[in-house]
């Protein structure tokens, strides 16, 4: 028998980005674009990935790790104001095993360098599963790679 419990955390990552808002939203809302920065490992297989960008879109990312374990991310977009604020609800697995609920809200906000970005994740961790920080280290891992992102971008454009 399964025990069940539901372990909450709150994660608040802010990012300054040397780049204007409507390039940091775009690279939120755009498949393209997203799907290049959007992984935190890099020497995972990419299995399936989409994201339709609206209120009431899906997104979703099927990842491989070195092992062959599934790891998926599906989301539903809740509330979107154009470079202003993303809202999305999202569920993790591992294998068939849900991990992880979460509501994820990202603020983008102009700032005299660029883009003052603030992500915000409230999760609960199901059914046991130890995270260890492996979470927040793999949130900031991607969003690491999105600056690298927006740093490619702007140095092609120049």
């Amino acid at each position: 028998m399964t025990t069940r419990s539901a372990e909450h955390t709150t994660l608040v990552i802010e990012r300054r980005l040397k780049a204007p808002v409507a390039r940091v939203f775009r690279a939120w809302s755009t498949p393209e674009a997203k799907r290049q920065w959007f992984a935190c490992h890099d020497e995972w297989a990419a299995l399936e990935y989409d994201l339709d960008f609206r209120p009431g879109g899906t997104e979703r990312n099927y990842v491989a790790d070195t092992d062959g374990l599934l790891h998926a991310f599906d989301a539903h977009y809740i509330d979107i104001v154009p470079d202003a604020r993303i809202i999305y609800a999202y569920e993790m697995k591992l294998g068939e095993r849900r991990i992880s609920a979460s509501l994820a809200t990202v603020a983008f906000e102009a700032d005299p360098e660029g883009t003052r970005m603030i992500f915000t994740e409230q999760v609960a961790f199901l059914d046991g599963y130890a995270d260890n920080g492996a979470r927040l280290q793999g949130t900031e891992i991607g969003l690491d790679n999105l600056e690298l992102f927006l740093e490619r971008e702007t140095n092609s454009i120049h």
